[in-house]
C-alpha cells in the first residue's frame, strides 16, 4: 500500500508539473532592442574669406594688378584734366584781355576746349567700364579657382557642407571646423604649379 501511495504521489506530481507547463503561457526571453541611430551626421567646415583674400597669391596678384591699372587710369585722367584746365584758363585770359583777333577765332577755340572736355569725359567712362569689366573677370576667375579647388579637396575630405565666413556673418562656429589654412595652402600650391 505504501508503494501505491508513493506511486500515486509521483504520478500526481508528474501530472501537476505537466499541467502547469501546458497551462502557463510560454515566455520568450527578453532581448534588449537594437537601436540604430539613423540620424545623419553632417561633416561641416568653413573657410574664412577675409583670411583667404589676404593670403591667396592669385587674389593678391589680381588685386595689385587692378590697383596699378586704376592708378594709371587716374594719373592719365588727371593729366588730361590739368591740360584741359590750363587750356580753359588760357582761353579765359585771352578772352578777358581781348587776345582774340576775331570773334570766330574765340568761338573756334571755345569749341576746341568743349570738344576736349567731351573727349575726356568719354575717355573716363570708357576706362571705367574697361576696369569694371576686368574686375568682374577677375572675380569670376577667383571664384572659379576656389570652387574648383574645393570640389577636388572635398573629394578627399568628404564634407557635407563647407561654409564661407565673411566678417561676422556667423555668430558662433567651433574653430576646429576652420579649414581656411588648408584651403589657402592648397590654392597657393596649385597656383604656383600652374604659374610655371
Amino acid at each position: 500500500m505504501r508503494k501505491t501511495i508513493t506511486t500515486v504521489l509521483c504520478a500526481s506530481a508528474f501530472v501537476l508539473t505537466f499541467t502547469q507547463c501546458t497551462n502557463t503561457p510560454q515566455q520568450t526571453p527578453v532581448v534588449a532592442p537594437v537601436v540604430c541611430d539613423t540620424t545623419p551626421t553632417l561633416k561641416i567646415a568653413y573657410v574664412d574669406i577675409d583670411t583667404l583674400l589676404t593670403n591667396y597669391k592669385l587674389w593678391i596678384e589680381l588685386n595689385e594688378e587692378m590697383i596699378r591699372k586704376e592708378e594709371n587710369i587716374r594719373t592719365t585722367l588727371n593729366e588730361k584734366a590739368k591740360d584741359l584746365q590750363a587750356d580753359f584758363e588760357e582761353f579765359e585770359r585771352k578772352l578777358n584781355n581781348n587776345g582774340f583777333v576775331t570773334r570766330e577765332r574765340a568761338e573756334s577755340e571755345q569749341n576746341r576746349i568743349l570738344k576736349k572736355r567731351q573727349d575726356l569725359e568719354q575717355l573716363q567712362e570708357r576706362l571705367s567700364n574697361e576696369l569694371a569689366i576686368e574686375n568682374n573677370k577677375n572675380n569670376v576667375l577667383f571664384r572659379d579657382s576656389i570652387n574648383a579647388f574645393i570640389n577636388d579637396y572635398n573629394k578627399v575630405k568628404g564634407y557635407n557642407v563647407i561654409l564661407s565666413r565673411i566678417g561676422d556673418n556667423i555668430l558662433y562656429i567651433d574653430s576646429d571646423m576652420n579649414i581656411t589654412q588648408e584651403i589657402i595652402d592648397g590654392l597657393n600650391a596649385r597656383y604656383e604649379a600652374n604659374k610655371k
